[in-house]
């Protein structure tokens, strides 16, 4: 089959959201399917206030009627409340065409803390996008749970997966050479990741970050012990992975977190908060320690057998990913091929 995949999250920008669409898009067309994907690339874009990679697309109503009659797709996937997913929702509403969403990004509870926007009025806005969607697709059951209890409606579980040929604990290369043990946070260097929390626990050893963003050069000055590595891909970050020794994960409002499932691929055990995320991936799996407390998680979790955290981290693939989400598509006229 043919899929329109609309996103106004896409590469060059690294975050969760286009690592997901990124592997399975691949993985569909492995399966034989055809992914067209309408993203802010094909359109003139401004960069998002506050979020200087994510491009916001202009003029898209014209060119998407067009992309659309084009491709003539078999199933339409919206997969963000931005620029472009309103104006493919608005094409579909327009021609009676089913479609679906996918909650992603915890926008509400952002916007709360960055503009003092209520978060009842954007989960209104947010609910009324995904309304009309034949299902909306959500990383885990408690984010599911609380969407339903927000007023979501057609909830649909879509898990994630991991590389796990990428994301190895043979990729440790040379060792760090940092006071150990060696404590890893990865991720937008943003107020909703709270790192704060991470870089202000007294640890021993050393405090790595990787990654960038609009709190950057603060908390390198708030927090000048801590070492602030950048933006790191592939191979490089896989063996930062590897080399570290504990992986905490401190932010409160992520939907999923597909850093912590790249950190248990590399044998690295997870600390983190109780929390929608860190609760549906490690859970009491025995690969993380989960407490209010971090920095009693972060010491926990240097116990936990790396060789159990790989082993776990196995069990979460792609594919599988993959077929879930054609399963939500349009389960009873989609082949897996």
């Amino acid at each position: 089959m043919k899929l329109l995949l609309a996103t106004d999250a896409w590469p060059p920008q690294v975050n969760g959201v286009v690592r997901t669409l990124s592997e399975v898009s691949r993985e569909l067309c492995a399966m034989g399917h055809t992914v067209v994907t309408v993203h802010p690339g094909l359109f003139y874009s401004v960069p998002c206030p506050g979020y200087r990679e994510i491009r916001l697309a202009l003029g898209t109503r014209r060119r998407i009627a067009n992309i659309i009659a084009t491709a003539a797709p078999d199933a339409i996937h919206i997969a963000t409340e931005g620029p472009i997913g309103l104006a493919v929702r608005r094409w579909c509403l327009a021609h009676g065409c089913l479609f679906t969403t996918a909650f992603h990004t915890r926008f509400p509870e952002y916007l709360a803390e960055r503009a003092l926007l209520p978060a009842s009025l954007t989960y209104a806005l947010l609910r009324r996008f995904h309304a009309p969607a034949a299902a909306v697709m959500v990383a885990s059951e408690r984010i599911g749970r609380e969407l339903a209890s927000r007023g979501f409606a057609r909830l649909a579980p879509w898990g994630r997966g991991v590389d796990t040929a990428l994301f190895d604990p043979a990729r440790k290369g040379t060792p760090i050479d940092l006071p150990r043990p060696i404590f890893l946070s990865v991720g937008r260097v943003a107020p909703e990741k709270n790192l704060p929390a991470f870089l202000s626990l007294d640890l021993p050893g050393s405090k790595l970050v990787v990654g960038t963003g609009p709190q950057l050069a603060a908390l390198r000055r708030q927090f000048p012990r801590a070492h602030f590595l950048g933006r790191r891909d592939n191979g490089a970050l896989a063996a930062l992975y590897a080399a570290a020794d504990v992986f905490v994960f401190p932010s409160r409002t992520d939907t999923f977190g597909l850093v912590v499932l790249e950190a248990l691929a590399s044998g690295l055990p997870v600390a983190a908060y109780p929390v929608p995320g860190p609760l549906d991936i490690v859970g009491d799996s025995g690969v993380g320690a989960l407490n209010e407390d971090l920095r009693a998680a972060a010491l926990a979790a240097l116990a936990i057998p790396r060789e159990r955290c790989r082993a776990y981290a196995l069990n979460f693939t792609w594919r599988a990913s993959a077929l879930q989400f054609l399963a939500n598509l349009q389960p009873k006229t989609i082949s897996a091929g």
